[in-house]
């Protein structure tokens, strides 16, 4: 498994353990997909540099 693969994997991971956590609401299901696509943005970015 490439750096990439397992970073996004990672990222996913947390996303969805984040989302499942702690979304109560439509608008709080909103914000958690929100920081999830940050998150995996950031991950492909620091790893295409």
């Amino acid at each position: 498994m490439n750096k990439t693969t397992r970073t996004l994997g990672v990222a996913t991971l947390l996303g969805l353990m984040f989302v499942l956590g702690a979304c109560h609401t439509v608008e709080g299901a909103g914000r958690d997909i929100q920081e999830v696509g940050e998150g995996i943005e950031e991950a492909a970015e620091d790893t295409r540099t």
